[in-house]
């Protein structure tokens, strides 16, 4: 009887163990920054938003859209994560456009 009993807690603990193993997703909400492309290099580019704050923007594989804009040029970037003015860039650029 104890055998028995043992192995049915044994079965109801694991179970309980399998139902808190679920992963979490969680969808990166997108944002835009709109502004004047002021610098762009290998790994990194520079853009100033109508207030004058500029915002440094790094990138490990270059993003869509860039290859296609200029410096001077008012873009809009679209990227995932959190801008600071101090901060390194924490997040992912999805694409460059010319703004509208």
């Amino acid at each position: 009887m104890k055998r028995i009993f043992a192995c049915l807690l044994a079965a109801v603990l694991l179970l309980a163990c399998v139902g808190c193993g679920g992963k979490k997703t969680e969808t990166a909400e997108e944002k835009t920054l709109t502004g004047t492309l002021d610098e762009v290099k290998d790994f990194m580019f520079v853009v100033t938003d109508k207030d004058g704050v500029s915002y440094a923007l790094n990138f490990e594989k270059k993003p869509e859209g860039l290859a296609d804009v200029s410096v001077g040029d008012s873009v809009t970037v679209t990227y995932t994560g959190e801008l600071s003015e101090i901060d390194p860039f924490t997040g992912t650029i999805l694409r460059v456009e010319p703004a509208k």
